[in-house]
């Protein structure tokens, strides 16, 4: 059985009250909780904050809920700490966990569908953690060195291939992670032992860190996931 963990924490910079602010309706955490509570095969759905107002709309939404303390809510914490904080506290409830998904709620371009096939990726390849990806065949990457001086990254910009003669990328896109309880114990780390990829649609790597991030998610949600 697997057990989700969503990380929402009460302070934004880029969007005040991000976690709970109007989208396509519905407060943005309600997207990821109901995505969630969809899937047959995920046993309880928790949500970790330390505001108040967001564990009560978790509440609202069939979540339940855990407290973070303030010294692993800010803005320099690590997501494994809250992972790891959730995992402990819900172990002290006396309940069992295998292994963990972890969606992004920002990430609200997803559907059922992406976590029923990373699942069933994640169960039958019989791995230790998971993370969705997109997938990309003609993206260039440069960066600068020390000295400033551009240089490619993933390609010979001397020796340029043609588009179809390019290697597949795999995008790791912060949609959601699954991994086993004892692996982020272990390594700190939501990614460890044995990883594998499971695929989603290259537009559904789209996250809201801003106010246009908002507006583009607004408009791939309503013409692709919503149905009248």
């Amino acid at each position: 059985m697997i057990d989700s963990i969503i990380l929402a924490r009460g302070g934004s910079k880029g969007v005040p009250g991000k976690n709970i602010i109007d989208f396509c309706g519905k407060p943005l955490l309600a997207w990821t909780i109901e995505q969630c509570i969809q899937v047959e095969s995920i046993g309880s759905v928790w949500v970790s904050s330390d505001n108040d107002n967001i564990l009560n709309l978790a509440k609202l939404y069939g979540a339940k809920t855990i407290k973070r303390p303030e010294n692993i809510s800010s803005d320099t914490s690590t997501s494994e700490s809250g992972w790891l904080h959730a995992i402990n506290t819900i172990e002290r409830e006396g309940v069992v966990l295998d292994a963990i998904l972890a969606p992004q709620v920002t990430s609200p371009l997803r559907e059922k569908k992406d976590i029923d096939r990373a699942i069933d990726k994640f169960i039958n390849n019989k791995l230790d953690s998971l993370f969705s990806a997109s997938m990309a065949d003609d993206l260039y990457y440069w960066e600068k060195n020390d000295k400033g001086i551009l240089d490619s990254i993933n390609y010979d910009y001397h020796n340029r291939k043609r588009r179809q003669d390019f290697q597949q990328q795999i995008i790791e896109n912060g949609s959601f992670y699954i991994f086993k309880q004892e692996i982020i114990k272990k390594y700190n780390n939501r990614l460890g032992g044995r990883i594998g990829y499971s695929k989603m649609d290259f537009w559904k790597m789209f996250e809201i860190d801003n106010m246009k991030d908002l507006r583009m998610c607004s408009a791939l949600m309503k013409e692709f996931l919503i149905k009248d």
